[in-house]
């Protein structure tokens, strides 16, 4: 028979089970949802400072929503034209990047690996590239072509970018109503550690989601005004915003920005001055995001290893796409903050704490040692001395 508690129990493990298989399920939905909840995440902090300076919530969530659209689309008219240039900068210096490919990186590493020449054929390579061209222009064109009969695909992206802030507006405005209806279906044997559990993840989402989305745009508007003044690379505004927007996974942003900028400062200059440009740029980039930016505006509370970072957004990507990468280092943060608690429970159980009897088995195989330690003319010497049982002598006969 099973008691109340382990009843209780199994009803708790129930529900969170449907819940995790109902947004397992409608994963491929929920884009706009999560992308509008994650807004209104954002902006519930201020519409709560708004309200006590005496607005009414409706009039400060229209005031946070105003701020938050004209941010977005005064970002999306400096950037759109700005990384529109960049694209058309890049596709005109692609034969440039061949031409380096083919004449002088290939080689190189033939002449330092010792490889057979034939290993980076770059005839062959564009040879097999044209044979494909065909094809994959035959398989763009079916895409496109059932995409503009059906008009599905069109529609459906139009109804998200529609849906996200009206959805954004209206969970913003019922943000706190919905906590505390939230608060009121708990089960009030569990509120108050849900409860306390609930402020401690919004104080490290918090910390984390505002300081690093200000970090990545920080190294963004660093790397790239760094590599297009400084270095003088013409694609250097893209390649910066490209290393900002990775850089919340730990090094992918600084690997992939160094290795593109590298590249690219070989291909337009050619010469060791540039690259060292380069390699100075991503030094002090490092240095400002590990000693400045993070410790500023992220801190330390998160306590999340890069490792731990790595895998939680590959999983999240694995689960649930687009989404789970989307959510993958929020959930990681939370999911921290229930493995300590996990884990101050277990330190104070009597799984931990109760001490177990002596093994008998164990304590018959240790064989007693003595230790001695004698000082004697500046020296030390250690003595083993093993006690083992004394047998007597056979008697006589």
């Amino acid at each position: 028979m099973l008691t109340h508690e382990n009843q209780r129990r199994w009803q708790l493990l129930a529900i969170l089970a449907v819940i995790g298989f109902l947004l397992w399920r409608l994963s491929p939905m929920l884009m706009p949802f999560v992308v509008a909840a994650m807004l209104a995440y954002l902006g519930d902090p201020l519409a709560d400072r708004l309200e006590r300076l005496g607005l009414g919530r409706s009039l400060a969530v229209s005031v946070v929503f105003l701020v938050l659209v004209l941010v977005v689309g005064g970002a999306l008219l400096l950037l759109i034209p700005l990384i529109s240039h960049q694209i058309e900068n890049l596709i005109q210096n692609v034969p440039r990047y061949v031409d380096w490919a083919e004449h002088t990186a290939w080689p190189w590493l033939q002449a330092k690996l010792h490889l057979d020449p034939r290993t980076f054929d770059s005839d062959q390579l564009i040879a097999t590239l044209k044979e494909h061209i065909g094809s994959v222009g035959d398989i763009a064109g079916q895409v496109l072509g059932k995409v503009s009969r059906s008009g599905l695909g069109v529609v459906l992206w139009l109804t998200n970018l529609v849906l996200i802030p009206v959805v954004a507006f209206y969970l913003l405005r019922d943000w706190d109503r919905m906590v505390a209806a939230i608060d009121r279906m708990l089960p009030r044997s569990i509120e108050p550690t849900i409860a306390h559990l609930a402020r401690e993840s919004d104080a490290v989402l918090g910390a984390f989601v505002r300081g690093q989305l200000l970090v990545m745009l920080a190294l963004g508007v660093y790397y790239g005004a760094g590599l297009s003044l400084v270095a003088g690379l013409s694609v250097g505004v893209l390649i910066g915003m490209v290393a900002g927007l990775l850089s919340f996974v730990p090094y992918l942003g600084f690997i992939t920005g160094f290795g593109a900028a590298l590249i690219a400062a070989l291909v337009q200059y050619g010469d060791w001055t540039h690259v060292l440009i380069v390699c100075g740029v991503f030094v002090i980039g490092q240095l400002l995001e590990g000693y400045v930016l993070v410790p500023k505006l992220v801190g330390e509370k998160i306590g999340l290893h890069p490792v731990a970072v790595i895998f939680a957004v590959l999983a999240g990507g694995e689960l649930f796409g687009f989404i789970g990468v989307l959510l993958a280092l929020p959930s990681a943060s939370v999911v921290m903050v229930l493995l300590r608690y996990a884990m101050e429970r277990y330190r104070q159980s009597d799984l931990y704490t109760e001490e177990g009897e002596a093994d008998p088995a164990i304590h018959e195989a240790v064989t007693e040692v003595d230790i001695a330690v004698h000082t004697a003319a500046g020296t030390v010497e250690a003595e083993a001395a093993i006690k083992a049982p004394v047998r007597e002598p056979p008697a006589k006969p």
